[in-house]
C-alpha cells in the first residue's frame, strides 16, 4: 500500500478517497515540504499501483488493512494522518484505534455519513465555469463537470494532474465490492468516546454535494484541539479548489502539532 515517501521528520500519513489514488494528496508536499515532517502516501486497494496486493470487499477491510500497514511499517513511531474524501473516514478511524501514538488527524471533504441518501448536503452548485476549458476537456469533461464547483484552467489543471489518473486507472470491480458494504463496522467517534484531545483540522467544501459539511460539522464536541472550517467556493475537491487555504490550514494544523 505505500505508495510514496516525500521529505524528513515525523510521518504524516496520508489517505486519498474512492476511485482516486495517491496522487490526489500530492498537493500537501507544499504545506509541510519546509517542516519537519516526512509525508507517506498510501494507495488504497482499488488503486491501480495497488492491484493484487488486497482481496478487501469492505470498507472496514480497507480500514484494518492501512492499520496492518502502517503497523509494519511505522511500528511504534508516532504519527499524524489526513485523509480525504472515503480516506478521512478512515483517517478518523486510525486515529481513534491508534490514539496512543497518533499526534493528529486531518479530514478534508471528510466522508462522515456512509450513506449517501443520509447525507445532509447542499443543492449541486456551479460557481464559475469557463467554456473554453470545458470545449478543451475532452474526455475528461464529464469527470471533472461532475465534482467541481470551480471549472476554470487552474481547477481543470489540477484536476488533470492529480485527479484523473487515478480515475483512470481504478479497479472499477474492487470498487463495486467494496462501495456494497461501505460503512465501518462503528462510527470511529461511537466505538471510543473519549474525547480526541491531539490537535485535529477538519475541512469541508461549502459547496460540496457529495458529502456535505453538516455531518461533519456534529463532531465538533468530540474534537477539543479540533479547527473545523467550511470553505465558500469549494466542492468535494475543496484542497484543489482553494489550495493557498488549504496549505494554511494544513501548516496551522501541523504548527499546532508542533507545539
Amino acid at each position: 500500500m505505500i505508495a510514496r515517501v516525500l521529505g524528513a521528520g515525523r510521518p504524516l500519513v496520508a489517505l486519498h478517497g474512492f476511485g482516486v489514488d495517491h496522487r490526489i494528496m500530492l498537493p500537501l508536499v507544499g504545506a509541510a515540504q519546509d517542516l519537519p515532517w516526512r509525508l507517506v502516501f498510501l494507495d488504497l486497494p482499488w488503486a491501480e499501483a495497488a492491484a493484487g496486493t488486497s482481496t478487501a470487499t469492505s470498507a472496514g477491510e480497507v480500514a484494518d488493512g492501512v492499520l496492518a500497514e502502517i503497523d509494519d511499517h511505522l511500528g511504534d513511531e508516532p504519527f499524524a494522518v489526513i485523509g480525504n474524501s472515503f480516506g478521512g473516514m478512515i483517517a478518523r478511524h486510525v486515529a481513534h484505534e491508534r490514539r496512543d501514538r497518533v499526534l493528529g488527524v486531518a479530514t478534508l471533504a471528510g466522508v462522515v455519513q456512509p450513506a449517501h441518501a443520509d447525507r445532509a448536503v447542499p443543492e449541486r452548485t456551479v460557481l464559475q465555469t469557463d467554456p473554453s476549458v470545458l470545449e478543451a476537456a475532452g474526455d475528461a469533461r464529464e469527470a471533472f463537470e461532475e465534482v467541481s464547483v470551480i471549472q476554470d484552467a487552474a481547477a481543470f489543471a489540477a484536476f488533470e494532474q492529480y485527479v484523473l489518473p487515478g480515475l483512470r486507472g481504478s479497479d472499477a470491480a474492487m470498487m463495486e465490492r467494496i462501495a456494497a458494504d461501505y460503512a465501518l463496522e462503528a462510527v470511529p467517534e461511537e466505538r471510543h468516546p473519549a474525547p480526541f484531545t491531539a490537535p485535529a483540522l477538519h475541512l469541508f467544501g461549502r459547496q460540496d454535494d457529495v458529502v456535505g459539511y453538516e455531518d461533519g460539522l456534529a463532531l465538533r464536541d468530540h474534537y477539543p484541539r479540533g479547527s473545523f472550517v467550511v470553505l465558500d467556493a469549494a466542492g468535494h475537491n475543496v484542497h484543489l479548489e482553494q489550495p493557498e487555504v488549504t496549505t494554511a490550514l494544513v501548516r496551522d494544523w501541523l504548527a499546532r502539532i508542533d507545539r
